[in-house]
């Protein structure tokens, strides 16, 4: 989990960087972060599956051996399209590694522990966030951007070590492989992220999306052993769960992709101040992430899930009608406050209601409703913000310079494309904000008690 999110959040505080030192335009940027996306998001279900039945302790180590591999290719690139082909070979290891994370605790702590291990499984993402921005901006203040990557390389190393050493082996005897379920998953759902993606009217995409899901669902529906249980989509905690960890993921998504932009360019910051200056966000996530998990035990679920997205709306608030870093910095510790209390409480919903046999598909499913929801948010507020900065620029500015705040600044145009970033920051804060409300509010009307969960016994 930390290698993931360490990586994650030093790629964004790199984009500035990777604009300057390798050339890379919005669409490079856009894809050097998509499609990571496009490959997590569209093998995860089939990964989680495969290491139901296969060892989900084995699809870890496999996972990141695969993954420090490609932040090897990535530390050697030297292109923009060689530093998204590494990535979306990163995102192949995601996958095979991201469903375990959370199907090993559940397959191994009983439901009088669960949910602390859960929010320890939260407070982990917490502290990447944390040491993310710090190690990435002091590396890319000393060092050229490619040791971003190169940092994944030490971690995942000790995480194998780790994992061989210290975690039991579980899998869920008797689970077949659905080699028809994983063809046609693996096809609609990549399909379906690629066309949020590139957001046009791909008439051949949303047809091949559209397919290859409905026959993936009529296939499940009939197959003696699916890969994936539909039935759980008639749970309303998790279907609850689903949307409102999709419209969270929707709400945030696109933050740390403005803030380090506007950190840099707007506010003149270097990369090792804008790393700390993200960490009010992660401190208070972490402190409310503890705060949350203790809450759990005498607050329900749908509470803790609407009070913290409506927290996290808050903070959106403030930071749509402000400026400059106090005022910011205000709205990061808001939304951290709202993410940590909402996040775990969030998951537990969900995987509450997923059979303990499917636990590496139920944690597959949790991580690609939040990838979905990435994608949703890249794409859509990507959008937003591209749209009104461009509108904001004068008419008479280089085409290159309309597009993109690094391109203005490069031909001396700081203070217009400051001023059109500062306005399409506010009103894609407020974007997010409206989908944080969203988000509560259907968690409040649909979330229901969970019954517990039996532990599965664990198969050395």
């Amino acid at each position: 989990m930390l290698v993931l999110v360490v990586d994650n959040t030093v790629l964004i505080l790199a984009i500035p960087s990777l604009i300057t030192d390798l050339g890379a335009s919005p669409a490079d940027i856009q894809w050097i972060i998509d499609a990571y996306v496009l490959a997590f998001a569209g093998l995860l279900i089939t990964a989680g599956s495969l290491s139901d039945r296969y060892g989900r302790r084995l699809f870890l180590i496999v996972g990141l051996a695969f993954f420090g591999g490609a932040s090897l290719l990535a530390v050697l690139a030297s292109e923009p399209w060689q530093v998204i082909g590494a990535r979306a070979l990163m995102g192949v290891g995601g996958a095979i590694m991201m469903p375990s994370t959370l199907s090993i605790l559940m397959t191994v702590f009983d439901d009088s522990e669960r949910r602390k291990a859960m929010a320890a499984w939260s407070a982990v993402a917490v502290v990447g966030m944390i040491s993310g921005p710090t190690l990435g901006g002091f590396l890319l203040e000393h060092y050229w951007w490619g040791s971003v990557f190169l940092l994944n390389i030490p971690i995942a190393a000790v995480a194998i070590v780790a994992a061989v050493v210290l975690m039991p082996e579980t899998r869920s005897a008797g689970r077949r492989i659905d080699p028809v379920g994983v063809v046609l998953s693996i096809v609609g759902l990549t399909s379906a992220v690629y066309v949020i993606i590139e957001r046009e009217w791909n008439v051949a995409g949303i047809a091949l999306a559209v397919v290859a899901l409905t026959a993936f669902v009529i296939w499940e529906r009939r197959s003696p052993h699916p890969m994936l249980p539909l039935h759980l989509f008639a749970d309303r905690n998790f279907s609850g769960a689903s949307f409102s960890i999709l419209l969270m993921s929707f709400g945030a998504g696109a933050v740390m992709l403005m803030l380090t932009q506007y950190l840099q360019f707007v506010l003149g910051y270097g990369e090792m101040r804008a790393g700390l200056a993200l960490l009010p966000y992660a401190v208070a996530a972490a402190v409310c992430n503890g705060v949350g998990a203790a809450l759990g035990q005498k607050v329900s679920n749908r509470v803790l899930v609407g009070v913290g997205l409506l927290v996290m709306a808050g903070g959106f608030v403030v930071m749509a009608t402000t400026t400059g870093y106090a005022p910011l910095a205000t709205g990061l510790v808001i939304m951290g406050m709202g993410a940590g209390v909402a996040g775990p409480s969030a998951y537990a919903s969900l995987m509450g209601a997923i059979p303990i046999e499917h636990a590496g598909v139920g944690s597959a499913l949790n991580d690609t409703v939040q990838q979905v929801g990435m994608a949703l948010s890249i794409a859509v507020l990507g959008s937003v913000l591209a749209g009104v900065f461009t509108s904001r620029m004068p008419a008479g500015a280089p085409g290159a310079a309309r597009e993109s705040i690094g391109a203005a600044h490069a031909v001396g145009l700081q203070g217009p494309a400051n001023e059109a970033f500062t306005v399409a920051m506010h009103v894609g804060s407020w974007v997010g904000a409206v989908f944080c409300v969203a988000a509560a509010l259907l968690a409040v009307s649909v979330l229901r008690p969970a019954a517990p969960v039996a532990r599965e016994p664990v198969e050395v």
